[in-house]
């Protein structure tokens, strides 16, 4: 399983993505034009130490992204067509996210092979993206058995 972030508008998010990513021990891909500096000093402040435990592949646009994109494509979207509760996530899904300020283009929703949203109360617009991620992730790692082993102490 994959964490994808589609022109991300915060670098804050990233590197809140890139930690949850390092500690359930999955990659993050970045598709950019991203809608900020990457400066990795900067990304630090909330990655920490993290950001050295983790695969990133930054991917100058989406078609650079798909052209190495494997597995089944899963986008989260508030316009979703399943509900994360009801589908089933294999183990090559990549977790598709869009950007905070726009989510993904209608080229973007059409690719995906499946569309699948995060329930939430109807007077609410959306969830941050790194708490999607995490929710979304989370989901997708307990149904496939992909979280890490659980170390003695």
């Amino acid at each position: 399983m994959r964490v994808a972030l589609f022109q991300p508008d915060i670098p804050q998010n990233v590197a809140a993505v890139a930690r949850l990513a390092a500690c359930l021990g999955v990659a993050l891909d970045v598709i950019g034009p991203e809608g900020f500096v990457w400066d990795e000093r900067k990304l630090r402040r909330v990655g920490m130490d993290y950001l050295d435990r983790v695969e990133i592949v930054r991917h100058p646009g989406w078609e650079s992204f798909r052209a190495g994109c494997a597995g089944r494509l899963v986008l989260l979207s508030t316009a979703g067509a399943a509900a994360l509760t009801e589908f089933a996530f294999r183990a090559d899904d990549v977790l598709l996210f869009g950007r905070e300020s726009a989510g993904v283009p209608e080229d973007v929703h059409a690719a995906a092979d499946a569309r699948v949203l995060i329930p939430i109360r109807p007077e609410t617009r959306s969830l941050n993206l790194a708490m999607a991620a995490a929710i979304a992730l989370a989901e997708g790692l307990r149904q496939t058995g992909g979280f890490p082993a659980v170390q003695a102490k």
